[in-house]
């Protein structure tokens, strides 16, 4: 028996795991997406031994298993999530403490495969999302420990012409169709990240290095975010190999609340804080003259009426600054 499966049965190539608080809608339409995928057979679709029969060999697609963790969903929406994800033969994890992080190291320990791969609620897969996955990380070298691949948008409302370019990444947007390994050379063009939304891990580099760090990570309102980047770096010190492939790809919600200067200011603080975080676990965070000149410069910026449009990436620069002197002060503050 491996993983709790019996002889004779292949364990899954891969669990796929699905963190959720209070929004079935979302989590609804990324199930379906998964019981459209092609090539591949869903766990709850094994057939179940009687007499204690084996059959002579395993299915010829491989297994993926489901698993949804419900983030301190209110109580609401609890029978909702646990419906759906009956209904879609996905294993149910439950945790009253808040966090994403904390919910996906509660995937992570409940998983099985050897691979474990991750889609936001609000993420739909391709229907040959899984088959290009687990084709991808078959071909992998030995040293490999995480991948990731294309999230195109899935517009709720346009993008308003004020949106700097640049920042497109802010709302969780990759569309290289490409292929390569992310190292300290650069080999993936800019904008060609391994973010939450859709990425694989090996299970077990992925908790030796202890899962993601909960400091990090949306919590509520907190726009923090930085937990798949600090689980790379840490599997990456210990020789571990990283690698993108675009034909692995999902559509993800580009939800219509997002796109208000409010809103991209806050991601900025936000990502401020993020870094400085993420530069106090290593030494005093680097940064921080440089953020505080420029804050001076930028100061002004801050009492801007925070849903206009107008110098919008400025104000973002100062946010983020000042997200990062908070970060460096006091781990992490509400702007």
């Amino acid at each position: 028996m491996a993983d709790g499966y019996m002889a004779g049965f292949e364990p899954p190539a891969l669990s796929v795991i699905i963190c959720t608080h209070a929004r079935p809608a979302y989590l609804e339409a990324c199930l379906a997406g998964l019981a459209r995928q092609q090539g591949v057979r869903l766990l709850r679709d094994a057939p179940i031994l009687m007499g204690g029969a084996v059959p002579s060999a395993p299915p010829a697609e491989p297994a993926i298993e489901l698993i949804v963790v419900d983030s301190a969903s209110p109580h609401a929406a609890q029978s909702g999530i646990a419906r759906l994800a009956a209904g879609a033969g996905a294993r149910l994890v439950r945790t009253g403490t808040p966090g994403l992080s904390v919910a996906r190291n509660l995937g992570l320990k409940a998983a099985t495969a050897p691979w474990t791969a991750w889609l936001d609620d609000d993420a739909v897969p391709e229907p040959d999302w899984a088959q290009r996955l687990i084709a991808a990380i078959r071909a992998l070298p030995d040293q490999a420990v995480a991948i990731g691949g294309r999230i195109l948008p899935a517009w709720e409302a346009p993008l308003p012409a004020w949106w700097p370019q640049g920042l497109r990444g802010a709302l969780t947007i990759v569309e290289w169709d490409g292929s390569g390994e992310a190292t300290g050379n650069a080999t993936l063009p800019q904008g060609a990240a391994i973010y939450g939304a859709n990425m694989a891990f090996r299970r077990q580099d992925l908790l030796a290095v202890g899962g993601f760090p909960e400091e990090l990570g949306r919590v509520g309102d907190r726009l923090l975010s930085g937990e798949e980047e600090e689980a790379l770096a840490r599997l990456q010190a210990r020789g571990g190999r990283v690698f993108y492939d675009g034909g692995v790809t999902v559509r993800h919600s580009i939800q219509a609340g997002r796109l208000r200067p409010s809103w991209l200011v806050s991601r900025l603080h936000w990502q401020g804080v993020t870094d400085a975080l993420r530069d106090r676990r290593r030494s005093w965070p680097r940064r921080a003259p440089g953020a505080a000149a420029k804050l001076l410069l930028q100061a002004p910026l801050l009492a801007w009426p925070r849903d206009s449009a107008g110098l919008v990436g400025a104000r973002c620069g100062a946010a983020y600054n000042l997200g990062y002197l908070r970060g460096t002060l006091a781990g992490q503050a509400a702007p």
